[in-house]
């Protein structure tokens, strides 16, 4: 079987590659965050809706391309190898699984010309009641990412009949967006509603199948980002250990040196390839939560394994802030605390394991 990324995904990649190395340069990102804590790079954002990569996976009848979610997970990989200040997990997710189910049709357009940004807010309790012809919102909801940037909201809300989904636009009356300060300075943001109106086309009911693929995709997104994140780390360890120079020859001929760059060039293989079926089966349409309970696993575990490694590698180096090395360190620890430690994965697929017929 041929498990290569075909002619097309790899055209993609390279033009993701592209803008988002060019866009998001150690230079570009310290002028960003010179200006506050939470960093978002809208014209690079822009840039990426320019060349078509924000509609890829929105349906042509909205102006998007129509691909699949493999395609993005390449896209998301190279966000992350760049680290750059973009909201693409929250808002290519979200309008996926919206096409997916046949909803969104009122805000899939503006994703694929870059004009409205999406994100979910999985986590929190929200409260949904039906009055006169729409929905009240009543609760609160924690680190949603890009929160105070986002022009539409996904939030999963209880109602008695089942769960619902309720599309909250930016400026709704009732809504308070608290701005929060993130590891990585991603911007991520409180929501508060306080008898939030939203009108029923606004709202899809019965909308557990809908929350359990946000869920699912946007994790699978997350460990294809710290692929990227690893693997950038683990690109620049080899430069550094190749040319700094100690006792006349380089470091990266010391046996122990080499031995550790080894073990993280195998977790990072390992966090890529885990992210990797995680993405093909859930793009293929088959099971995939032990797969994706796996790569959150690896992620956690292997992956910030091998950016101790690099870091340390680096020497002091590593903490330097003029460096670049210091943002992928802090993007691998926001990454594993957006997925929850190794050991609650393990729990988890054992879980499914023992759950699983024999």
């Amino acid at each position: 079987m041929d498990f290569a990324l075909t002619e097309d995904q790899e055209s993609l990649r390279e033009l993701a590659r592209q803008i988002l190395s060019e866009g998001a340069t150690h230079d570009r990102l310290k002028e960003l965050e010179n200006k506050g804590w939470s960093v978002f790079d809208r014209g690079l954002w822009q840039r990426l809706a320019d060349a078509g990569i924000t509609g890829i996976a929105v349906p042509e009848a909205h102006g998007g391309g129509g691909l699949g979610f493999l395609e993005l997970a390449t896209v998301f990989e190279e966000v992350g190898r760049t680290v750059a200040p973009v909201p693409a997990v929250p808002t290519l997710v979200t309008a996926y699984a919206l096409a997916r189910h046949g909803k969104g049709d009122q805000v899939l357009s503006g994703v694929a010309d870059g004009t409205t940004i999406l994100t979910t807010a999985f986590d929190g309790e929200v409260l949904a009641t039906r009055e006169d012809g729409g929905w009240i919102l009543d609760g609160e909801t924690p680190f949603v990412p890009f929160g105070a940037e986002a022009d539409v909201v996904v939030v999963p809300a209880r109602f008695g009949a089942g769960p619902v989904a309720a599309l909250v636009r930016r400026g709704t009356p009732g809504v308070t967006v608290t701005e929060l300060q993130t590891t990585n300075r991603q911007p991520g943001a409180l929501l508060t509603f306080t008898a939030a109106r939203v009108e029923q086309a606004d709202v899809i009911e019965d909308a557990d199948d809908l929350i359990d693929d946000l869920r699912r995709h946007t994790t699978a997104a997350v460990c294809s980002v710290a692929a990227g994140v690893c693997q950038t780390a683990l690109d620049m360890t080899a430069k550094h250990t190749a040319s700094r120079e100690q006792f006349g020859k380089p470091i990266a001929s010391f046996q122990a040196v080499g031995q550790r760059a080894a073990d993280a060039y195998i977790d990072t293989e390992l966090v890529r390839l885990t992210a990797l079926q995680a993405a093909w089966r859930l793009a293929e349409g088959w099971p995939a939560d032990e797969e994706i309970a796996v790569a959150k696993f690896w992620v956690g575990d292997g992956g910030m394994r091998a950016l101790h490694a690099c870091q340390h590698l680096h020497g002091g180096l590593g903490v330097d802030m003029d460096y670049p090395l210091h943002r992928y360190f802090l993007w691998g620890k926001q990454l594993e605390h957006t997925l929850g430690t190794p050991t609650r994965q393990l729990l988890a697929l054992g879980a499914q394991l023992a759950a699983t017929p024999v």
